[in-house]
């Protein structure tokens, strides 16, 4: 199984990213996708997880201004990031896990994210 993560750039106080993250491999159907982030010195944190049925949950910090969603049938999850911040400036990481009795763990390689002017 391969995440592959795309979408990160250089981006001004403001503005606005879209990150992609593509699963290829065989995963079962039911898991939760999501991003992760790791700012230099940091721990990696949640940013926003998804169901296959749609249901979300965000980090405080990113509520309001980031929107996850997925394509079941292209096993792909999405980060729209709006409204970005100097404080948002890290690695992102999408995620796929699987949902008891199937569980599996997958991380993708990172995106680097950087909001400066």
């Amino acid at each position: 199984v391969q995440l592959q993560a795309s979408g990160g750039g250089l981006v001004q106080p403001g503005g606005s990213l879209r990150l992609s993250c593509a699963v290829s491999g065989s995963i079962s159907g039911n898991n939760v996708m999501g991003w992760y982030r790791q700012a230099p010195g940091k721990q990696r944190d949640l940013v926003a997880v998804t169901s296959r049925g749609g249901s979300t949950s965000y980090a405080d910090s990113v509520k309001g201004r980031f929107t996850i969603s997925r394509d079941n049938a292209k096993n792909t999850v999405y980060l729209q990031m709006d409204k970005l911040e100097p404080g948002d400036t890290a690695v992102y990481y999408c995620n796929v896990r699987g949902v008891p009795p199937v569980p599996y763990n997958f991380w993708g390689q990172g995106t680097q994210v950087t909001v400066s002017s």
